[in-house]
């Protein structure tokens, strides 16, 4: 089942956030609003035999165009982030139903999936490492060190078939004569379903659930 849902984490920040904005504007406006208020009382009722000071006065209303600037930018500021916001989701909609390469959990039902291994320069030896969701390793081969694609099957080494599932690959590599080991992500292409904004990061969902952000997506390709 396709789910489209939000992380709890995220949907928290963006909503803290969105709460803070809103708090930020009101106490600006507020406070904008009480300047006015003391320095048309303080002009009202000054004492005639001693009026405001002439300086006091200019820098009084000085401040009171600061105020009034400071008013004007946060408006203009939300309008803005509101337009690129919207131009942002209205230019990725079009990546619904395409497939995005990204090293996110992908979907495997059946048929064999593709990876893109990325081995380091230097490699000697190359290995497959396929993880299931829960990140419990199902699954290893050896590669001959090369950045073509690689086909896998769903298959593990003892002939048994993957459940279907979600699983992501690692590719692990070593270089000659050393025993330390190199771990790279590798990637493979996976169906975006929605398109999601997070205040300022768009985050797209793949089919089966998976979520990446937008930023993470090295390429697109029409879906098969």
């Amino acid at each position: 089942m396709i789910s489209t849902s939000v992380t709890s984490s995220a949907a928290s920040t963006a909503t803290t956030a969105a709460i803070a904005d809103a708090q930020s504007s009101a106490v600006l406006s507020s406070d904008f609003e009480t300047f006015i208020k003391m320095l048309t009382t303080q002009a009202k009722y000054q004492d005639p035999l001693e009026p405001i000071d002439s300086s006091e006065y200019a820098a009084q209303l000085a401040q009171f165009s600061m105020v009034e600037q400071q008013v004007l930018s946060n408006d203009l500021l939300t309008a803005l982030a509101g337009q690129l916001s919207s131009g942002t989701m209205g230019q990725m909609a079009s990546w619904i139903g395409m497939e995005g390469r990204t090293t996110a959990l992908v979907p495997f039902e059946s048929d064999p999936i593709t990876v893109l291994p990325t081995p380091p320069v230097g490699a000697q030896d190359m290995q497959l490492v396929v993880y299931n969701e829960s990140g419990t390793e199902v699954d290893r081969s050896s590669l001959p060190v090369s950045s073509d694609p690689v086909t896998w099957a769903g298959v593990q080494q003892d002939g048994q078939p993957v459940v279907p599932g979600l699983y992501r690959f690692e590719i692990e590599t070593t270089g000659t004569g050393d025993t330390s080991v190199t771990t790279t992500q590798a990637e493979t292409y996976a169906r975006i379903t929605e398109v999601q904004n997070l205040g300022t990061e768009a985050v797209v969902v793949f089919a089966g659930g998976a979520e990446a952000s937008a930023s993470s997506i090295t390429a697109l390709r029409e879906g098969t």
